[in-house]
């Protein structure tokens, strides 16, 4: 059992035991959002309940937490009205806070999202005819420095928790109203009859968004299990994709662990070019890298590992590239895929994209050499939500905030200097 720490709730007699793993909230209650069944039941016996029914209230909260997107416990039905006064004075199921939502031309959705300490991040969500990706965060930042990356130039600020990553998949499926539908008896069980799942949107989730998940293993897994939990939110590992730059010595135990489909952010084939747009390479270089992909556990020809290949004009986008490409994931006996990406721009980028004519060339070698290199369809450019623009919408949001608050607190006269602030942004 975790080590615990005593909190007072306001206008209550007993404290709450909060668990140090979990981040106190100013009203002393304890959000069960981002926690295992085994974790809350726990918490509700730290908190008083016997052992007999504090399995028994976790099993059916977990339930409703998620299977069922339940955001209060006055909707858990199969919970008694006396034991639901309880578990709100004590517990709470959140969410990110949304601070901003958008909708591309193309389909394609972003939320600009906060944590409870103020900290912006972003997740993503592309719709396509098949399915529905959604492009979840890790951290707030990045610390990889990737310089066609528009994310890559943000410092690091912190990880984000377990149930600040499990919250992305919540928060979009509330949002797409996506929630199994139906209902629970007062009994303890479910009536089968009148409990369907109706068919998703979301049928897959990219861990490419805000950060490096391999940078933060420990709350990625944890979120990850949810995801996958059969009892729980029931997303197959083969519909889950976690992308890495290069962290080679968590590579291993991401394919134990957690078992996802693999993707590398490779993006050149010299240790010159991608030392300077992928700077880990410095530490892990491309053999190195590529034999640790050879190694992923589950990697096989029903399970490609992908490799995503931004296309920057003269910089990594000549036939050379393309052949040294091939005959490095040929060397290393690859199951492998290659995603094209046309770079996305973004303000003071070093880059440009390489011309269509460069990137059809570039594809042909590696198809016809017998490897998948489909060219990526850029999605949400028009809201700065594209592969590698995850950074302008915070900017922008924040910098505007600042100037409302500005303005609000600066004298009468001081009114006129708005305009350029805002042209600025």
């Amino acid at each position: 059992m975790a080590d615990t720490a005593l909190m007072s709730i306001p206008g209550q007699i007993d404290p709450v035991p909060v668990a140090r793993d979990i981040t106190p909230r100013a009203d002393g209650r304890v959000d069960l959002l981002g926690l295992p069944k085994t974790r809350i039941m726990e918490l509700f016996a730290e908190a008083g309940l016997d052992p007999k029914q504090a399995k028994l209230r976790s099993k059916q909260v977990y339930h409703w937490l998620y299977h069922r997107g339940a955001t209060e416990f006055s909707a858990m039905t199969d919970i008694s009205k006396a034991m639901q006064p309880w578990l709100e004075q004590r517990f709470i199921v959140g969410r990110p806070n949304i601070v901003e939502a958008q909708h591309s031309n193309d389909g394609t959705r972003k939320w600009l999202l906060q944590t409870d300490d103020g900290h912006d991040f972003e997740m993503v969500f592309i719709p396509d005819a098949d399915r529905g990706t959604l492009c979840v965060s890790s951290q707030v930042g990045c610390t990889l420095n990737c310089t066609f990356c528009h994310t890559g130039t943000m410092r690091l600020v912190r990880n984000l928790t377990p149930g600040e990553i499990v919250g992305q998949v919540m928060l979009a499926r509330d949002a797409l109203g996506e929630w199994p539908k139906g209902r629970m008896d007062i009994a303890e069980e479910e009536d089968e009859s009148e409990y369907r799942a109706d068919g998703r949107l979301l049928t897959n989730i990219v861990m490419m968004g805000m950060g490096e998940p391999l940078y933060n293993f420990d709350h990625v897994r944890d979120a990850l299990r949810l995801v996958m939990d059969g009892e729980g939110l029931a997303l197959s590992k083969r519909r889950i994709t976690l992308s890495t730059s290069g962290v080679v010595p968590m590579m291993a135990r991401c394919g134990e662990e957690i078992g996802v489909n693999l993707a590398v952010s490779l993006h050149a084939v010299t240790k010159e070019v991608r030392d300077e747009i992928v700077p880990i390479n410095r530490k892990y270089g491309i053999d190195e890298l590529l034999k640790a992909c050879a190694d992923y556990p589950s990697a096989s020809n029903a399970r490609r590992i992908t490799f995503e290949y931004v296309m920057l004009k003269g910089k990594n986008d000549s036939d050379e590239d393309a052949h040294e490409l091939v005959r490095l994931l040929k060397r290393y006996d690859l199951p492998a895929k290659v995603n094209l990406i046309p770079f996305n721009p973004w303000p003071g980028a070093p880059y440009e994209c390489s011309t269509p004519e460069r990137i059809r060339s570039f594809s042909a070698i590696v198809f016809n050499a017998g490897i998948s290199a489909p060219v990526r369809t850029p999605r949400g450019r028009d809201i700065d939500a594209a592969c590698g623009q995850l950074r302008t919408t915070a900017e922008k949001k924040s910098r505007a905030q600042r100037d409302r608050e500005a303005a609000d607190a600066a004298p009468e006269p001081a009114a006129e200097a708005e305009p350029a602030a805002i042209s600025a942004v």
